[in-house]
């Protein structure tokens, strides 16, 4: 079955940006830098400058103490890959270049992906790392059993906060625990204050932000310990600053120390595998060995199929294919998802996104349900060209690596007309190649004063619009903004901003409009919507 779906980036897309990681942006981990396109500049602790162009990747110590910058140029594709905490102890403590075989390129794009998505796996473990590596003393992995292990049934996730700010702090810890940012650390990120974000961690999840992260924390510990790493590896991935921290939490919440808990799982037979966030774990371990190749290894054949658990989101995401083909399931309906497709998946809706093999996807951006009304998946098709642009956008979205003036809200932007006719779908849309070709361009232009006025139309594209649509075009028009307009108001959205959304330059020419189309003002409408929710 197809969502409803637009053409889009038939032209240009936009210039890239420059983008900068500071050093308050991870400042426990290293990282792993892979510059796609364009160049990239890295520097630790004042030191020299280490430049990067596309195919190179840096290793990029951190111990808690340096202080390290990266910078890219206008143009600059670059992932970040996150290692965890305690493979600084092994890894090369200096800033150390190395060059990316072209076969694995697209087999980092989509550990980026794995690493900031719920995607699970099957064969996207160690053993395709173990090629690259090829070194003498490697040995087989355990066999990769994607799920919750057989003792985690007290550890699962923490209620997430639904505030934006607080959601988005709860998500990166679910992503990396051991992040060791302050309460004003976190809501500096997240363009919060500390009293809010605490705050609103305890309304939505009933847990204050430090006993949230420590659930976060000991769910994780239970992962690594079933997977079969020791204590003092497992305190540090998930950010105990010692053993006994651990130990200590640890007993006090399932009353067993974790030497106890590792003790009891090896003795029952079938325990033990690996669930999504260990196996993520040991193949950032072991990518950083890559560096250490002098020869070329051979890439992997295929990259697996992949899919996430059956989940709902409290927001609308949109994911991307960038290779290959996936698919969205929801309820017993199965959306086709083609290369270059980017899909708007709705908000609270269950659902299970798949890729298949030989596959890439990657998240480009979220909107709240205020932002954009959906009540089913809308397509938007892209062109090649657009794709280092998108795969910016899903850097900036997901990693710390962003402009300094970035807006998470620029995605609904850059899908404006696609946004503006799902919105307005409730009007009828003309089937008339020409007359549609013109309402689509109503809906990209409704926010310009006037702009939808200088829209041509001859004789028989006003025709179609009356056979079609029971309107004129003029009239069209209206009903679009005036269906627009009631969406935004119910979304909370203020008529002031509402009405230079939908191109009125003036409040009191709106609220008037409204007003005929509605029977009711601007205001009285937003306040029945809001009882009605209550």
């Amino acid at each position: 079955m197809a969502p409803s779906s637009f053409a889009a980036g038939a032209g240009e897309p936009p210039p890239i940006p420059s983008a900068r990681l500071g050093p308050a942006d991870a400042p426990v981990r290293p990282l792993l830098l892979w510059v796609r396109t364009g160049v990239a500049r890295v520097r630790v602790d004042g030191g020299p400058v280490l430049r990067l162009k596309a195919g190179e990747g840096a290793w990029i110590p951190a111990d808690g103490r340096s202080e390290r910058a990266i910078i890219t140029e206008p143009g600059t594709v670059a992932f970040p890959l996150r290692p965890h905490a305690d493979v600084g102890a092994w890894g090369p403590s200096e800033l150390t270049r190395f060059d990316v075989p072209r076969g694995w390129q697209d087999w980092l794009i989509q550990l980026f992906n794995l690493q900031v998505t719920p995607f699970s796996r099957s064969g996207y473990s160690p053993e395709a790392i173990e090629e690259l590596l090829r070194r003498p003393d490697s040995r087989s992995p355990a066999p990769v059993e994607v799920g919750r292990s057989p003792d985690s049934e007290g550890v699962a996730p923490p209620a997430m906060p639904r505030a934006l700010g607080a959601r988005a702090v709860a998500e990166e810890l679910l992503r990396d625990p051991a992040l060791d940012l302050t309460v004003e650390q976190w809501a500096a990120r997240v363009l919060s204050s500390a009293r809010t974000l605490r705050r609103d961690f305890l309304a939505d999840t009933g847990l204050t932000f430090e006993q949230w992260r420590l659930l976060c924390r000991l769910g994780a510990a239970v992962e690594f310990l079933t997977a079969g790493y020791d204590v003092d590896q497992v305190a540090a991935r998930v950010g105990f600053a010692s053993r006994n921290g651990l130990t200590r939490a640890f007993k006090r919440r399932f009353g067993l120390t974790p030497h106890e808990f590792g003790r009891e799982l090896s003795a029952r037979p079938g325990a033990g595998g690996l669930t999504q966030r260990a196996a993520a774990a040991r193949q950032t371990d072991d990518l950083i060995r890559m560096m250490r190749r002098t020869d070329t290894p051979a890439a992997p054949e295929m990259l697996p199929a992949a899919s996430t658990p059956s989940h709902t989101n409290d927001i609308h995401v949109l994911s991307w294919m960038y290779r290959g083909s996936g698919y969205l399931d929801i309820g017993d309906r199965r959306y086709e998802r083609e290369r270059g497709v980017a899909t708007w998946i709705p908000a609270g809706m269950e659902h299970v996104t798949g890729l298949r093999e030989n596959s890439v996807s990657l998240p480009l951006g979220n909107a709240s349900t205020g932002d954009l009304q959906l009540t089913e998946p809308l397509q938007v098709r892209f062109s090649p060209a657009w794709d280092d642009y998108l795969m910016f956008c899903s850097i900036s979205a997901r990693s710390g690596l962003r402009p300094d003036d970035h807006n998470p809200r620029h995605i609904l932007d850059l899908f404006a007309e696609q946004v503006a006719a799902q919105r307005a779908l409730s009007v009828p849309m003309p089937t008339h190649p020409r007359a549609r070709a013109v309402a689509m361009e109503c809906l990209r232009l409704i926010s310009e004063p006037g702009g939808t006025h200088g829209v041509g139309a001859d004789a028989e594209i006003h025709r179609a619009f009356r056979d079609e649509t029971g309107m004129t075009l003029g009239r069209w028009r209206y009903a679009a903004r005036m269906r627009i307009a009631r969406d935004l108001l119910s979304g909370g959205a203020p008529p002031s901003a509402v009405a230079r959304r939908i191109g009125y330059a003036h409040l009191p020419t709106f609220s008037a409009a409204f007003s005929r189309f509605h029977g009711l003002s601007p205001r009285d409408y937003q306040q029945r919507e809001s009882e009605r929710s209550r």
